[in-house]
């Protein structure tokens, strides 16, 4: 099994078909690694749930697992209209556990857009059983003339 440096903590290849995301600002950089799936339509992403995303029982924590999902909506938003969103709305269902050490897997798709705003959904997942659903509106962001 080939390791992934990651400061001082390693983490496993992930899964087939990823690859570790670039630059996803600082916020996502610091809570990641994130891995990604290119596809023709929504997204796929991964992240390897180390200690620092866990809590005390060590199960991943709630906040890690809404802001996974929330980037998530985000990037099938922008795969889906070409255009950064913010969000507007997140609903977030917690159905199961994921624990220290598991491949946490994520998957979302736009419902429908408008010129303005897009509604998404999407699940995070382990071993083919949902810990998390996800539903979420955004605000699409348009470019200002100079």
């Amino acid at each position: 099994m080939t390791e992934v440096e990651d400061g001082l903590e390693q983490i496993p290849e992930p899964p087939e078909g990823f690859q570790r995301s670039g630059s996803r600002g600082e916020f996502s950089s610091r809570n990641g690694p994130y891995f990604h799936r290119v596809q023709d339509e929504g997204a796929a992403q991964c992240f390897f749930a180390l200690p620092r995303h866990a809590n005390g029982l060590g199960l991943v924590h709630g906040g890690m697992l809404t802001a996974f999902l929330d980037g998530l909506l985000a990037s099938a938003v922008f795969r889906k209209t070409q255009k950064v969103a913010v969000t507007i709305h997140l609903s977030v269902d917690f159905l199961h556990m994921a624990r220290m050490g598991d491949w946490v897997m994520g998957e979302a798709h736009v419902t429908r857009a408008t010129n303005d705003v897009a509604f998404v959904e999407g699940r995070a997942y382990v071993g083919g059983r949902d810990v998390v659903r996800a539903s979420g509106i955004f605000k699409l962001m348009h470019r200002k003339a100079d």
